[in-house]
């Protein structure tokens, strides 16, 4: 990328907003908990994986409140891809926010003063047929600078046979990339598509087992093919990015601090909801 704002054609807000998408490299010689090959890897490749937060039986009990959630959702008239900002909803998503485990993985890459603003479970049922496309997260953010990462807690066990996310190493060196609307045809879960990812780099299965995560930056260009399997794949979002970056469209209203705190006052720190 040459220049160090971009906006970003269409008419919408997003669309007009001037924002810096360049990857930042980590600058951190000392992390307390990933390793310094592990932040040289962030920085190269543009993620981390395979980081173990909770045991079998953590997770398992997890995964049974995700279970009676999605049960009450789907009851309402939702679906498995539905339950989104579920922090500012449900006291236990707040909770995982906030987990100090996973803030740590986190802090190594974006520093002592963190935000975490977003969660949204992604759970391909059995069958379900639709793919994520290829996409960039920073496309859908109205963030800037580009200093987001997103952690993929794995609630069930996550790997080829259904559908484990893929990575396109390095692409987050390339800047924002160039996207189309998804075709209704393409049973896309997102409304981006980019083509041609494999010009941008090599492509990794994000193989993980329930109750590791990764964390990917923003930028890096990622998606997941359609779950045939008779396995059901379900993982947590979690959203994070440094204190100093600017949200527009109001969306520092979703922020909470994880750790140290915003100088600057931007960002609200929400409350725990009181429904779990």
């Amino acid at each position: 990328m040459k220049t160090e704002f971009q906006v970003i054609p269409g008419q919408d807000e997003l669309g007009r907003m001037q924002r810096d998408l360049r990857f930042h490299p980590v600058s951190n010689s000392a992390p307390a908990v990933l390793t310094s090959a592990q932040v040289e890897q962030f920085n190269r490749d543009g993620y981390v994986r395979g980081l173990k937060i909770f045991s079998a039986a953590e997770i398992g009990e997890i995964r049974g409140y995700f279970d009676a959630l999605l049960a009450k959702v789907l009851a309402a008239g939702g679906d498995s891809y539905s339950i989104s900002t579920a922090h500012a909803k449900y006291g236990r998503v707040f909770d995982l926010l906030r987990h100090p485990r996973i803030v740590a993985c986190v802090r190594d890459l974006l520093g002592e003063n963190v935000i975490g603003w977003g969660s949204h479970f992604f759970c391909k049922m059995p069958r379900d047929g639709k793919a994520v496309a290829w996409h960039q997260d920073a496309s859908y953010w109205p963030l800037s600078p580009s200093k987001a990462v997103t952690v993929w807690l794995a609630i069930d066990d996550a790997d080829v046979e259904n559908a484990c996310m893929r990575f396109i190493a390095g692409s987050h060196h390339h800047g924002h990339l160039t996207y189309r609307e998804s075709n209704p045809g393409e049973h896309n879960v997102l409304n981006q598509t980019i083509d041609n990812p494999l010009q941008f780099g090599a492509a990794v299965d994000d193989i993980l087992q329930a109750g590791e995560i990764s964390i990917h930056s923003d930028l890096l260009l990622h998606g997941s093919e359609a779950n045939e399997s008779d396995r059901r794949r379900c993982g947590l979002t979690l959203r994070y990015c440094a204190a100093e970056v600017r949200a527009g469209m109001d969306w520092n209203q979703k922020g909470v601090f994880v750790s140290g705190s915003d100088p600057t006052g931007h960002w609200s720190n929400r409350s725990r909801p009181t429904t779990e």
